[in-house]
């Protein structure tokens, strides 16, 4: 017999448009800042890895949770980021990208939310 899987996540896409180029730039800083928002979630931080593309260009970055991860894509040109948050357990996904938004002070966003798994009805895999 298949085992049951549960729904157990949240996951938030988030559009963040409208930010300071300088802010999309520093890998040292958004990997702070998407690590101190791992922590207001409630999340636990097992590793991260953040990438520049060059002085004044793009970074890229993941932080890896215990109840999953947040990722960020930035494009300084275009004043944009493109943020990922997937949590599950007791964390909560949307004080994380509280503290992004907070902090970007993006001049738009669009923000999509995505229940991952079967949302409380049973749902049979097989191997």
């Amino acid at each position: 017999m298949s085992p049951v899987h549960h729904s157990s996540g949240i996951h938030l896409i988030a559009d963040l448009h409208g930010i300071a180029p300088d802010m999309l730039t520093d890998p040292a800083a958004l990997e702070h800042l998407l690590r101190q928002s791992a922590l207001a979630a409630g999340a636990s931080i097992i590793y991260s890895h953040f990438h520049t593309f060059g002085t004044g260009q793009g970074v890229t970055g993941v932080v890896l949770l215990a109840e999953s991860h947040i990722t960020i894509h930035t494009w300084p040109e275009c004043g944009f980021a493109a943020a990922d948050i997937f949590m599950c357990g007791a964390a909560q996904p949307e004080r994380a990208l509280e503290v992004i938004v907070s902090a970007l002070h993006p001049a738009s966003s669009g923000i999509r939310t995505i229940e991952r798994g079967d949302n409380g009805k049973d749902k049979r895999f097989a191997a």
